[in-house]
């Protein structure tokens, strides 16, 4: 009895570790209020906790040559929202390659490739996001 209840709190307490990405259409605030995408620190081998960590929320219309302190290189995974887009740059200052990303989620920016050795994973330098 004592292993089964110890089995169970341990699965209550990882259970808030893990984290999954939300759809496009999750993506508004409490009020109601659209949001553009979101960009996560974290991502995971494993799917089912990718976009994770901190999140730095991106209102529709928001144009950031520079990012925010502490967010340049960082960024793992990320969503976008419903008919929205979002145009990332590799060197700040809207500078270096460039990749568009439409409407859905993408939970490993590993996948993604920047070239033919690189990939967008921790290099994200500047963005700028929009709706319809």
């Amino acid at each position: 009895m004592v292993a089964a209840l110890a089995v169970a709190l341990v699965a209550v307490a990882l259970g808030g570790v893990s984290a999954q990405c939300p759809t496009p259409s999750d993506l508004r605030m409490a009020n109601g209020t659209r949001i553009c995408a979101q960009l996560y620190a974290d991502d995971s081998v494993y799917y089912d906790q990718c976009c994770g960590g901190a999140v730095l929320v991106v209102p529709p219309g928001t144009d950031a040559p520079y990012m925010p302190s502490g967010w340049a290189d960082h960024i793992s995974s990320l969503v976008v929202g419903t008919r929205c887009d979002l145009t990332v740059w590799s060197r700040s200052g809207k500078r270096g390659s460039s990749r568009h990303f439409s409407a859905g989620a993408v939970p490993r920016l590993q996948e993604v490739r920047r070239g033919i050795l690189h990939n967008w994973n921790d290099a994200i330098n500047g963005y700028y996001c929009k709706c319809s």
